[in-house]
């Protein structure tokens, strides 16, 4: 699918499809946002060149998987992110990479799905505003792809809290949960890492199409830096937290497996002297005097029951028990 906007010099705004792409490249009046979903690769490269987009920043947006960067040609930025196709409030995450040509007169966003922050700045009242700066507008593109990730992320801080009050009855399905919850918070912080670093570099390093020598783009761009650190910040402390909960339940596992063993143990130390004394009286020899005894029976379980309850005595001093 292509789709276009073009705001003119009179600042109203068009849209249409190629037909009106087509009509800009032959005056390149006006400034252009192209927005391509899942086109044909050899249309969509030969689409591109005619942008004067370099060869080497196509190949990088049409690549599969490629991790976000920012990088300057002759003609345009390539921002390419990792743009949020779903996500749930249990971290169920679909992810795309999603390519930004930013240009000085024209923006070209290009993914294979329907990307969130696409589809949000393409039906906004204030797109011509942003479009006056393909940057900015490129740049509110990714903050508000970041802003569905954060609303996510704050919403999983409650099942995080209920797991928390649900650890002194938790079982092996909670465990999974937590481990589960662990792997995705791992890709989440590896994604907003990326981001991390790819705004820092748009700040340190300003060009001719992302200028944050400008004000309104710096603040733009720094407002996304913010989000995109609160994002790193926050999903490395979940993950901890998940790590600590798993810790937590191993410690209470073991706790009572020793007061278990513990138990089981002194069970053991009593019956060994018991079953030892029922041994020797049991193995029917002709000289063992105290077989004829007659109250011999008697005189060995009230042995018993004394050793008995003389080591429940010494282990319950001792606190065994």
């Amino acid at each position: 699918m292509i789709r276009s906007l073009l705001l003119d010099n009179n600042g109203a705004v068009q849209r249409g499809d190629l037909d009106l792409c087509e009509r800009w490249l032959s005056d390149r009046r006006g400034i252009l946002w192209l927005d391509m979903e899942n086109e044909d690769r050899d249309a969509e490269a030969a689409l591109l060149g005619r942008f004067d987009i370099h060869p080497l920043a196509i190949q990088d947006a049409q690549r599969e998987r490629h991790p976000p960067k920012v990088e300057e040609f002759s003609h345009c930025t390539l921002l390419l992110y990792g743009g949020l196709k779903s996500i749930d409030d249990d971290l169920n995450l679909q992810s795309q990479p999603v390519s930004l040509f930013v240009g000085a007169n024209f923006l070209v966003s290009r993914h294979m799905a329907p990307a969130l922050g696409i589809e949000y700045w393409w039906n906004a009242e204030a797109v011509a505003a942003s479009l006056r700066t393909p940057g900015i507008l490129a740049t509110r593109i990714m903050h508000n792809s970041s802003g569905r990730y954060l609303n996510a992320v704050l919403a999983f801080e409650d099942r995080l809290a209920d797991i928390e009050d649900q650890m002194l009855s938790a079982n092996d399905a909670i465990v999974a949960e937590l481990t589960s919850y662990k792997s995705k918070l791992r890709r989440l912080m590896r994604i907003f890492n990326y981001h991390e670093r790819l705004v820092s570099l748009i700040i340190k390093h300003p060009d001719a199409y992302i200028n944050t020598e400008d004000d309104e783009v710096l603040h733009v761009v720094q407002d996304l830096y913010e989000r995109c650190e609160r994002l790193y910040s926050l999903t490395t402390m979940y993950y901890a937290i998940c790590g600590d909960l798993l810790d937590g339940y191993l410690s209470l596992t073991s706790h009572r497996l020793n007061n278990t063993m513990r138990v089981l143990t002194v069970i053991t130390a009593i019956f060994i002297p018991l079953s030892f004394i029922a041994g020797v009286y049991g193995m029917n020899f002709h000289n063992m005097p105290e077989l004829r005894h007659p109250s011999g029976y008697f005189i060995v379980l009230a042995t018993m029951a004394a050793t008995a309850t003389g080591l429940l005595w010494l282990f319950r001093r001792k606190g065994w028990l």
